[in-house]
């Protein structure tokens, strides 16, 4: 029997064009002897799209943006749309959205609602981890090192932008990294040395969301891990990035040839060991089920910092996690149906949940 997986992309989230890449190339990878691909896809301004099955590949994005003939703005938000061609249930969702309204955890609460599997984590480990102030939060409470940070919601900022300017200078200093709490890809991120750049980051980070984090820049490398299952998780190898610019922003991720990715990356095995227990005491901090990316600061004398997890990383063929799971021996294909087991094995653990006394 082949499994009935819907494949959940796009998202009302600055991150929507990376969703529809993740699922080109999630669909390109997947074997149709072994799934049968139902494409679901969520617009722009949050409209839900169900697809028919996929009899063959999908060549480009624009394939993806599916409309629907009952209503110009999509069809309406049901259980109907999470169901086969002939009405039948789905066996699992994978849902390959990026930012907020789908990597946050409000999407997974609707799966929990309709009591259907679904790939990756749950609402409380989504939710956390995509704030990366209550991520950071929760981290130092498991003794995780990490740099200094402060963050502000607008409200704050619009009633006395100096003060809060002062307040960062003094806590932060220079240089400092001001980012949106609530975004991934790094959208919205600026580099400050000075207040007139910090003011201008400001501006720019409070168009993405209404609270803003600042944290501590550090003469480091960038060193991740990806970790993979559920309540017993395995590392990866080391991977570094490198970028040719002053930190790894969006146009260095996805449009630019501006950054080197060196897998495994040269550090030392006590160093490898050190980040390995990190990313497992930050996965099983946050809840974790199924994958998280875990990204380091790695100084020139050993010392670790996190910086945060994602919860739903770049998941294409050249993005880092896959990337890392492919030189520790699981190839794109099996990562992909390694993660739908996953996600229905921890589906069958939580029916075994009493929920009356």
């Amino acid at each position: 029997m082949k499994t009935k997986l819907g494949l959940l992309y796009g998202g009302k989230s600055a991150e929507h064009q990376v969703s529809l890449r993740t699922a080109l190339a999630v669909i390109q990878a997947l074997d149709h002897d072994k799934f049968e691909i139902y494409p679901i896809y969520i617009t722009e301004t949050g409209a839900w799209v169900k697809g028919a099955q996929l009899e063959g590949n999908i060549q480009s994005t624009e394939e993806l943006k599916l409309t629907s003939a009952r209503d110009q703005a999509g069809e309406y938000l049901s259980s109907a749309i999470l169901q086969t061609d002939d009405g039948k249930a789905l066996d699992v969702i994978f849902p390959l959205l990026h930012g907020p309204n789908g990597e946050d955890g409000t999407v997974q609460g609707f799966l929990e609602l309709l009591n259907i599997p679904y790939v990756g984590n749950g609402v409380l480990s989504s939710s956390a981890g995509m704030d990366k102030v209550i991520m950071k939060n929760i981290f130092a409470q498991a003794g995780l090192t990490q740099v200094n940070y402060v963050s502000y919601i607008k409200s704050d900022w619009n009633q006395n932008q100096q003060n809060v300017y002062d307040q960062v200078e003094e806590k932060i200093g220079y240089p400092c990294f001001v980012k949106p709490a609530n975004l991934g890809s790094s959208v919205g991120i600026s580099k400050c040395t000075t207040r007139n750049e910090l003011d201008q980051a400001f501006q720019e980070a409070f168009q993405f969301d209404r609270k803003v984090i600042i944290e501590e820049g550090v003469i480091a490398r960038e060193v991740e891990i990806a970790v993979l299952g559920n309540d017993d998780p395995k590392c990866s190898v080391a991977g570094e990035i490198i970028p040719k610019k002053d930190f790894y922003d969006y146009k260095a991720k996805y449009e630019d040839d501006n950054t080197v990715l060196v897998i495994p990356a040269e550090i030392s095995a006590e160093e490898y060991e050190n980040l390995r227990q990190m990313a497992i005491t930050a996965f099983k901090s946050l809840d974790s089920s199924g994958l998280v990316r875990a990204d380091f600061f790695l100084t020139k004398d050993g010392k670790a910092y996190i910086n945060e997890v994602n919860t739903m990383p770049g998941f294409t063929p050249v993005s880092m996690f896959p990337l890392l799971w492919k030189h520790s021996g699981l190839s794109y294909p099996e990562l992909i149906e390694r993660l739908v087991q996953l996600g229905i094995e921890r589906h069958k653990e939580k029916q075994s949940i009493k929920y009356t006394f």
